[in-house]
């Protein structure tokens, strides 16, 4: 009994320092983004002599952060419902027809999650399809990046629906559309839900498929606005810093209000699949 009860407190007091870590960097950039110029220079966690609230007006407008949070909300929204969806037709359809070239086309999609972008022969067909530059085809590159940890999440949990409803609604008349979207898709709204959060939080904070395939600074998310504020203003830490604070600011927000739909939607899978 006292050695289960050790093992929670080494285990809780693990958590904290990991916690402490992760907050360490957070707290850093959000005091210094209220300092003046002097002050942040030193980048050290004392509290400003004077909050200067004006440093996130300036960055909003000298970084363009509206027009790139514009942006970034339509990509990772766009690109999550479009690789969430798609993703879940052919986990569904793996799932129910467990062949072996079905088995070998699951192993070769969840590979995405491990293998390494080509970004030479990327480049070839973005251009060649004519959708290099354009807000659409990042959109595409983002669902395509996030189709394998999706089909892998969601493939293990519609194993758990029964094959009955299936025939059921077959039987009803339901063709194969209509037996997805209106039968399975809604059941599988705690492991989309996961997908869709996680899909979008990375999405959010991806750097390198717009800056090779975005060259108009008009269609640069976030983290490319944060990129090229850094190289006109590296000398005051404070507007930098505040730029920081903007940029991570929503995903900071959507994973606290996420994160039990997060969990909940990995461990049913996990544990009925």
């Amino acid at each position: 009994m006292r050695i289960g009860k050790v093992q929670r407190l080494f285990n809780q007091l693990i958590a904290l320092i990991a916690g402490l870590i992760m907050f360490i960097p957070v707290y850093l950039v959000f005091v210094n983004s209220l300092k003046s110029k002097t002050e942040a220079a030193a980048m050290n966690a004392r509290f400003p002599t004077a909050f200067h609230w004006e440093n996130f007006a300036v960055v909003i407008e000298k970084g363009k952060l509206i027009t790139a949070f514009g942006n970034s909300v339509l990509y990772a929204v766009g690109a999550t419902i479009i690789g969430t969806t798609a993703a879940a037709l052919a986990a569904y359809v793996l799932s129910r027809n467990r062949s072996r070239w079905n088995r070998f086309t699951y192993f070769f999609i969840i590979m995405g999650i491990a293998m390494p972008t080509n970004f030479v022969t990327l480049m070839k067909v973005m251009q060649l399809t004519h959708l290099i530059n354009t807000q659409i085809g990042i959109i595409l590159l983002y669902s395509a990046t996030s189709i394998p940890f999706s089909v892998f999440l969601i493939y293990a949990f519609v194993g758990t629906i029964p094959r009955e409803l299936d025939e059921a609604a077959i039987i009803d008349g339901c063709g194969s559309i209509r037996l997805f979207f209106s039968v399975i898709y809604p059941l599988l709204t705690p492991v989309l839900v996961t997908a869709g959060i996680l899909n979008l939080l990375g999405i959010w904070n991806e750097f390198l498929l717009p800056l090779y395939y975005l060259n108009s600074s008009d269609y640069w998310p976030m983290t490319l606005a944060v990129y090229n504020f850094f190289g006109q203003f590296q000398a005051d830490w404070s507007l930098v810093s505040a730029d920081i604070v903007l940029t991570i600011l929503p995903v900071i927000i959507v994973y606290l209000f996420a994160q039990r739909f997060i969990l909940s939607g990995m461990t049913s899978g996990s544990v009925k699949g």
